[in-house]
């Protein structure tokens, strides 16, 4: 029987993310420079034997039940569509997600969905492609709508967007962003920027916040209170009064309010780099290797037992608001959304 992935805290790990790069197609502002980041050597990022092993540990030994993959942008990874099958076929099967930028996705939408993968969450910023570029220094809007569109007819559903909003570049657009949701059944979320880019540039009064993401949408919307218990997950939830989503239930926009609203006290995640460190919080600055023990021919009980004990030491909370906060070292693109 698995033995769970629990902290001094309380808290138990379910949700696993998993980086199987940290390259990216996409230069977004608030994550790396324009010229892009020095990328892992090759050998020094997990097989897909090992990607697969480990997450066979994570579900039959830790007890983990949710496993997304990230990136950098996971569809660069040239054996996505294996592992996600391999995954796909453990017993227990957990829910397997993707956290995308959609370029590319509509040409692999259906062979994921054949290999097992539930559903996807893509990363768009607007909707305006000179702010597309402007943001991602690429002009590549047609291709990650090309993408949503094609998650949701490959059954990826509910395709979930996730929005960071920028004061002077697209904080006007969260309505527009939400028209654009519910016109075609997606679920909206916005999160809050937080400091993870590798410039090191952030700064909290320059960071849009969830009460004024809030604001903006309810200029345009209804929103009430959503009934449905928030449990672990990182959105605060609301309903839009008057819309239906794909299924045609209420439907619901969020905000993950990292920083202005932290939800570590319910934190369920734990995370694998694609370099195989283990990290029990987004923005810890230590790191567990696991790489090292699967390459030093450790069992899967060893590899388990290094997993826990670093879980063990999971800090109460990110600490952002404490003026001895450090931003990590690794940008967002190293550590996996």
């Amino acid at each position: 029987m698995a033995t769970s992935l629990i902290d001094q805290y309380g808290r138990v790990a379910r949700d696993l993310r998993i980086s199987l790069t940290d390259r990216c197609n996409l230069r977004c502002s608030y994550c790396m420079p324009a010229e892009g980041l020095s990328w892992l050597p090759g050998p020094d990022v997990l097989t897909d034997d090992e990607v697969i092993r480990l997450a066979r540990i994570a579900v039959q030994d830790l007890g983990v039940t949710e496993i997304r993959f990230t990136g950098g942008e996971p569809l660069l990874r040239p054996g996505l569509t294996g592992i996600v099958a391999a995954v796909a076929a453990l017993t227990p099967r957990p829910e397997i997600s993707l956290t995308t930028n959609a370029v590319g996705l509509a040409g692999v939408a259906d062979a994921l969905r054949a290999g097992g993968l539930d559903r996807v969450n893509v990363s768009l910023d607007t909707l305006d492609p000179d702010r597309f570029t402007t943001i991602t220094h690429r002009r590549r809007l047609p291709d990650a709508l090309a993408g949503l569109a094609a998650a949701a007819l490959a059954g990826l559903t509910p395709v979930k967007i996730n929005t960071v909003l920028m004061r002077g570049v697209n904080d006007d657009e969260a309505p527009e962003l939400l028209r654009f949701a519910l016109e075609n059944g997606h679920q909206l979320r916005f999160i809050e920027q937080m400091p993870l880019d590798a410039q090191h540039a952030w700064q909290r009064d320059q960071m849009v916040t969830a009460d004024e993401i809030l604001a903006s949408l309810r200029s345009r919307y209804t929103l009430l209170p959503d009934p449905v218990a928030r449990g672990a997950a990182p959105a605060e939830t609301w309903l839009v009064d008057g819309h239906l989503d794909a299924a045609g239930a209420p439907a619901r926009v969020g905000v993950i309010g990292s920083v202005t609203r932290p939800f570590c006290g319910d934190c369920d995640r734990t995370r694998l780099t694609a370099d195989g460190q283990v990290r029990s919080c987004l923005f810890a600055r230590e790191e567990t290797d696991l790489r090292a023990a699967l390459r030093g021919d450790a069992d899967d009980a060893e590899l388990a037992r290094i997993w826990r004990t670093a879980m063990w030491g999971k800090l109460p909370g990110h600490g952002i608001d404490d003026e001895t906060f450090l931003q990590p070292t690794r940008p967002m693109s190293a550590i996996g959304g």
